[in-house]
Parts: C-alpha cells; structure tokens; sequence
C-alpha cells in the first residue's frame, strides 16, 4: 500500500499552490488594468486639453467683452469672441471625447471573482486537510469514521458488541 503524506508535506503543497494562486491572481489583475489605464490616461489628456482651450476662450472672451466696451466699434470685439467660440467649440468636442474613454473603463469583475473561486478552494483545501489531520490513525493512515467504528466494535453498523 502506498504511504499516505505527512501532514507537513500537505501543508507545503497547500503553502506552494496558494502561491501560485496568488501570482496568478496579480497576474491578472495586471493583464485586467491595463486596456483601464489606458483609456483613463487619455480621457484624463483630454480632459485637459479641453481645460486648456475653455481657459483660452475665457480669457479671449474676457478681452473681447473688455474691447467692445471701451471701443464700442465691433469689428476688433468681433474678432475676439468668433476665436473665442470656436475654442470653446474644440473644447466641448474633447470633453465629449475624453468622457467616451473614461466611460470605458472597467472594473476588476474576472479578477475578483477569480480571487472569490480560489479563497473558496482554499478554505475547501483547509478543511479537507484539517479533517484528515484530525481523522483517527490505525497503523499509521488515515481511515473513514466508519471504517474506525468498524474496526473498533466489529460490526458494520457501529454499535458495540
């Protein structure tokens, strides 16, 4: 008959694919965040830029109202609020953009429910071992409830003699 593995060997079989389970786990995590943080990167570029523009036009805005009051002839005015509306108009098409991408991205849904199944075998593992570990020995392996009742009362359905 074949040996049965000692408990410390169960352990470090346990201990050695709970770490696999865990790179695995980071491992996919990472292959998962990536296309995320790239459609975070550029919606947040976007973003600014779209800042950058509205700023813009604000301040053009700012000197064309400045201009007209103080001249009260538009054509110079004219000029500053046409620029200063189409750089809002850049604006509000990359704000449009930018909240496209961010809209794409997503959570960790495979990764964490990945991590949930492996917990869930780890705990399974650890119970199964720890029952074994506090299973009764005859002659040095671990036998069924029954087989030890059996043994013990010589009868198959566990009651004594």
């Amino acid at each position: 008959m074949a040996e049965s593995p000692a408990v410390g060997d169960i352990v470090k079989n346990i201990t050695d694919d709970v770490k696999i389970l865990v790179q695995g786990e980071i491992d996919m995590a990472k292959a998962e965040l990536a296309p995320s943080a790239k459609n975070a990167g550029v919606g947040a570029g976007l973003f600014g830029a779209a800042g950058y523009f509205g700023l813009n036009a604000l301040t053009l805005l700012y000197i064309a109202g400045a201009l007209g009051i103080a001249a009260l002839g538009l054509p110079i005015a004219l000029g500053f609020v046409i620029m200063a509306v189409i750089l809002l108009v850049i604006a509000a098409i990359l704000a449009l953009v930018g909240r496209a991408a961010v809209k794409k991205i997503k959570g960790l849904d495979k990764t964490v429910a990945e991590a949930n199944a492996s917990v869930a075998a780890v705990k399974g593992a650890v119970s199964r071992a720890t029952a074994a570990a506090k299973a009764p020995q005859i002659e040095g392996r671990v036998v069924s409830e029954r087989a030890a009742l059996r043994d013990t009362f010589g009868r198959s359905n566990g009651s004594p003699r």
